[in-house]
């Protein structure tokens, strides 16, 4: 074993975790060393075990959430290269994880590279993020015929909030609230903005902070 990169994989659900397991253990440069269920667990490991390589998933449902995770562990540790990973397409996250200076973000489900290119391109001191935001049907649209604004108001939805505690947080009037729910109604064809928020939710199109840190999120 020695020589090869050692690898940590922290993700909350089993097929997700056993699938990055798997390619971690087929590739002869690196080594698993933890497959772990919660990024809190992930913080404790690295500060007790030799790690070059760490993949975090964001959503966790016990204890904390991968981007807290991961500026923790920065802080403490910025030797250890970090990949976040994700089945959201929720891109608000990529600004947050190139903050606290981790090094690649995956989207699981829609990045067209695989997860080995991504881990050694990493490895090789390139910082990997997507070039474009995930190809994502919601309703009648994409997620990119969706302005920033809508998403950001999409976004305060699925946390259930209120037209005024969306304004209120956003900045913005009660009255430029309704009018984005109804553009992004009418780009989409849902009906209402409970549909709305529902369906961004289920489908982790945007996910709310509050989620993120609770990790409510029912996608991951």
């Amino acid at each position: 074993m020695d020589g090869k990169i050692k690898v940590v994989v922290a993700d909350d659900q089993n097929i997700s975790r056993g699938f990055f397991e798997m390619y971690v253990r087929a590739a002869v440069q690196y080594e698993l060393v933890a497959g772990l269920r919660t990024a809190a667990e992930a913080v404790d490991f690295v500060d007790k075990h030799e790690t070059d390589l760490l993949i975090l998933d964001v959503m966790m449902q016990d204890g904390i959430d991968g981007l807290t995770a991961a500026e923790l562990i920065k802080a403490k540790h910025p030797e250890i290269r970090i990949i976040i990973a994700t089945s959201a397409s929720e891109t608000n996250w990529e600004e947050k994880a190139k903050a606290i200076g981790v090094e690649s973000f995956w989207y699981k489900e829609y990045d067209e590279h695989g997860i080995l290119e991504i881990m050694d391109r990493t490895m090789n001191g390139e910082h990997v993020y997507p070039g474009d935001a995930p190809k994502v049907q919601f309703g009648k649209v994409t997620r990119a015929e969706l302005t920033d604004r809508e998403l950001e108001v999409l976004r305060e939805l699925t946390a259930s909030l209120t037209n005024e505690e969306i304004a209120e947080k956003l900045h913005i009037s009660v009255n430029t609230v309704k009018r984005h729910l109804q553009n992004i109604m009418d780009k989409t064809g849902f009906q209402s903005r409970l549909e709305l928020a529902m369906n961004a939710r289920s489908m982790g199109l945007v996910v709310s902070d509050r989620d993120r840190l609770t990790g409510s999120d029912e996608e991951e």
